[in-house]
């Protein structure tokens, strides 16, 4: 009885350490990255290279899978997260970026609240063009303004780059399109140009230069590039006429530039890295921490160069507070929003 009694008093004082503060949280187990894209989209190669190389440096050294939960443009996966996996430290997201979108619009499938996941960081900012065909009878964008049959884009659902930027620039270039939506992914979209059923495609630059079919496209010219979204063209297409050239061109109302706003402001969480809410604050700070250790691990970013991709750090704190930014929209700005977007 006084032997334990005078472990109990060391353990108390700090003399002996606990059993369970000599192993950490994560040791022996298992984290899963739910990604809503099909095996091979950029989405799910970004997931599988931060799995790769994030769990030497989580505490505890877990093992780290990639889950595809494919679905209504990755709305199924994000509900998942957010509401049905336990906040236990152990399951993460790495979705699409225009969600917040679908969520400002008030879409009824969505589950999840935008600006209250835990955010781990973002890997990588970049921005989104759209091409065609370049046997379509649309040269430039200036013809699909013109045109009498708008030209079919394909998208997996209502809020991905795919739907949001064809719609954007119906709303601010007049430039129509028939869009065609429910492709289980980004391949799919790709199969579907090549086999004519659609003409065109809204995504981001860095999977345009970052992975095939597209490196043997552009040697073929079987597409084009006709718009990109950034604040400036891209060094690789400095002949693509920007959407802000473009707007100042047709000269775009306040409201619409507004709108340009908020829609491509996806950029910025280009691909993101989050949790549910809930999980402990110990937790987070060492998945923060590891994220951001694997952004800067230099075989992390041999494997981006190796596969011609990019990448850039963005902190969770930061991408939190961006993430509560962008849902404090004015009504307005909301209802010009599901006006665009069809709601």
């Amino acid at each position: 009885m006084r032997r334990e009694l005078l472990i109990v008093l060391f353990i108390a004082n700090g003399l002996v350490p606990p059993v369970a503060a000599q192993t950490p949280f994560y040791q022996g187990k298992t984290i899963t990255i739910v990604t809503g894209s099909q095996t091979g989209d950029l989405y799910d190669i970004y997931a599988r290279m931060v799995a790769t190389h994030m769990a030497k440096h989580v505490p505890g050294t877990p093992n780290i899978l990639v889950q595809n939960m494919t679905g209504a443009g990755h709305i199924v996966a994000a509900n998942f997260v957010y509401s049905v996996a336990k906040p236990d430290g152990l399951t993460l997201l790495a979705p699409n970026p225009n969600l917040y979108i679908d969520q400002l619009v008030g879409r009824p499938e969505i589950k999840f609240d935008w600006a209250k996941f835990i955010w781990l960081g973002n890997a990588s900012r970049t921005t989104d063009l759209l091409y065609m065909r370049s046997d379509a009878p649309f040269k430039n964008i200036e013809d699909v303004r013109n045109a009498k049959e708008p030209p079919k884009c394909g998208a997996t659902g209502t809020g991905t780059t795919g739907y949001t930027v064809p719609r954007l620039l119906e709303e601010t270039i007049g430039a129509k399109f028939t869009l065609v939506a429910g492709y289980k992914g980004g391949n799919e979209i790709d199969l579907a140009v090549e086999r004519g059923e659609i003409q065109c495609r809204a995504f981001s630059l860095t999977a345009f230069f970052g992975r095939e079919p597209f490196h043997t496209w552009r040697k073929t010219s079987f597409v084009r590039a006709l718009i990109q979204l950034g604040a400036k063209r891209d060094s690789r297409l400095p002949d693509v006429p920007s959407l802000g050239e473009l707007m100042d061109k047709h000269k775009t109302p306040e409201v619409g530039r507004r709108l340009a706003m908020l829609i491509t402001a996806s950029e910025i969480f280009q691909r993101p890295f989050m949790a549910p809410p809930g999980v402990r604050p110990e937790q987070i700070k060492a998945l923060r921490e590891a994220f951001q250790k694997t952004l800067k691990d230099t075989a992390f970013l041999d494997e981006v160069k190796s596969k011609k991709l990019d990448a850039e750090y963005t902190p969770g704190e930061e991408m939190d507070a961006l993430a509560k930014e962008m849902m404090a929209q004015k009504p307005e700005i909301i209802e010009r929003l599901k006006k665009v977007l069809g709601k």
